[in-house]
């Protein structure tokens, strides 16, 4: 695989002074955005994947590219294990008195903080704002006259309650909440199950902007008062009208250097989660209007594709990494772990990703694995080919190409009776049924073999295999793609062991993981 041919899978710019939405088709969800200077800050949620909490930048705001992540690893033991649609949920980024502040909610445990003055750097250990089951979605505020304030939503599922948001005084350096805080808008009549809010103050107005209406469903709803309490005035400022982009809300308002207002949002599209578009916005009579207002009604509708935003230069065209040749001293940022990650899992050989094969407990499925090595789809239709090197694999070893979704498949080499056969095991989360079939044998001169995975049409998927990297055949039947829980399909790397042994099993090597558009 000639490094020189890989292609980026989706770029937003044009190249012409428009982009395209969306800017990201990549599974960024529930985004917040914001401006220090000329750097634009977006972070998104991560839920049992780790490390936690992407950190996203940008210059133009919409050429995007991941720079960290807020958190090493989940900082509760019950996430060493995947905790499926648990973990962290909404976050929300500021900036206040020299330091980036960055809201994380877990919706069992609390709603947490991290903080720093380098974002491309590291982040405090998380500590509890608020020990709370149920509280979701925070976002601080600050006040002129130094008071600090954080709003937060609910979830049914743990609280018994939600279309509610909530308004607590909170310690200015977000040690601890202060007082009780106090209801401040009931959405069950006009804008159910209002979420995800964002705080702002603008010409003496303290606004909300905040998603109503359901994930797939809904429209972005904007509330405003002259008190921080209320009571609060409501408008929907964008609903989906005649556009094809589904949902439109759950995002972050943001002004250029040269006074633009800009709205980042995303869009449930299914198997590949919640992608992220970028909305024009401007003001009318104090009231945001986001998208293009074609009707003069105060509601604007998702546009398709726009001029850039100004911001006073031009940047190059980049998009966040997809292939890995496994080059570096350390694990990609496009790289995530099922669950929180030990360091004996894998080493970086420098031309290399060498993943030990890790015992299996018994009766544990696939799924369940917290050391599946995933990364977020990058388009709605690709090819990956991933080259593995097996000369090191030991009796009982299982190591291959994950596609990784509600319903997951596994392309593998086993090691069964010093014999190399090809399988590939197919599962479902929610049911934690598993097939397995075998193909063939591979012959013990075959130190080397190419698995490709194709996804078409955001929803086939298929599986081939070479020995040579140039003739592939076909591997058991299409199958159809379905995201996991709160999150897009994924794809990735397994390696683990299933024999009778104490010690671990052996490892694989993966040459490279390379993203490609599909043939035509």
């Amino acid at each position: 695989m000639e490094k020189n041919n890989i292609r980026r899978m989706w770029l937003a710019d044009q190249g012409d002074g428009t982009y395209q939405n969306p800017i990201l088709y990549t599974d960024y969800s529930d985004p917040d955005v914001i401006r220090t200077g000329d750097d634009y800050f977006m972070v998104a949620s991560s839920f049992c994947n780790v490390p936690a909490v992407p950190l996203l930048h940008s210059r133009d705001l919409v050429n995007w590219k991941v720079i960290n992540y807020v958190m090493e690893k989940l900082p509760f033991e019950r996430y060493d294990q995947p905790v499926h649609g648990c973990g962290t949920w909404a976050p929300s980024i500021r900036y206040h008195d020299s330091f980036y502040y960055v809201f994380v909610p877990f919706p069992d445990e609390g709603i947490m903080m991290c903080c720093t003055k380098n974002p491309w750097g590291k982040w405090s250990e998380p500590s509890f704002v608020k020990r709370a089951c149920g509280w979701i979605d925070p976002c601080p505020f600050w006040d002129e006259d130094g008071k600090a304030y954080m709003v937060n939503a609910f979830a049914k599922s743990r609280i018994g309650f939600k279309s509610m948001l909530y308004i607590s005084e909170m310690d200015p350096k977000c040690g601890e909440i202060l007082n009780d805080g106090k209801f401040v808008y009931d959405g069950h009549e006009t804008q159910p199950t209002i979420e995800g809010p964002k705080m702002y103050k603008r010409n003496g107005w303290y606004y909300i902007f905040a998603p109503a209406g359901g994930v797939a469903t809904g429209w972005q709803t904007v509330l405003r008062s002259r008190n921080v309490y209320g009571p609060y005035e409501e408008r929907i400022v964008m609903h989906q009208g005649d556009s094809p982009v589904n949902g439109p809300h759950q995002g972050g308002w943001v002004e250029t250097q040269t006074g633009e207002s800009w709205f980042v949002h995303f869009q449930d599209v299914g198997n590949a989660g919640r992608i992220i578009h970028l909305q024009p916005m401007h003001w009318k009579d104090d009231w945001p209007v986001i998208g293009e207002d074609l009707e003069h009604t105060g509601c604007g509708t998702p546009v398709l594709r726009h001029k850039k935003p100004d911001v006073g230069a031009e940047y190059p065209i980049c998009s966040p990494a997809e292939s890995d040749f496994f080059e570096e001293k350390c694990l990609g940022l496009q790289w995530q772990w099922n669950g929180n990650p030990k360091k004996n899992w894998y080493e970086m050989t420098g031309s290399g990703l060498k993943l030990y094969a890790q015992k299996k407990r018994a009766g544990e499925c696939i799924c369940d694995m917290p050391n599946l090595l995933l990364q977020k789809w990058p388009a709605p239709e690709f090819r990956i080919t991933a080259c593995m090197e097996l000369s090191d694999m030991e009796e009982g070893d299982f190591c291959g190409l994950v596609s990784f979704g509600g319903k997951y498949a596994v392309l593998c080499v086993i090691v069964k009776n010093g014999e190399r056969v090809l399988q590939l095991w197919e599962g479902e989360i929610e049911t934690k049924i598993e097939d397995c079939k075998s193909f063939q044998t591979i012959a013990q001169d075959f130190d080397r073999i190419y698995l490709r995975m194709q996804v078409k049409e955001t929803k086939k998927i298929s599986f081939q295999v070479s020995t040579d990297e140039y003739s592939f055949v076909p591997v058991g039947e299409e199958m159809l793609a379905s995201p996991g829980k709160w999150v897009g399909a994924k794809a990735g790397l397994a390696a683990w062991n299933e024999s009778s042994e104490e010690c671990r099993g052996g490892s694989v090597t993966f040459d490279y993981f390379v993203f490609e558009p599909l043939e035509k």
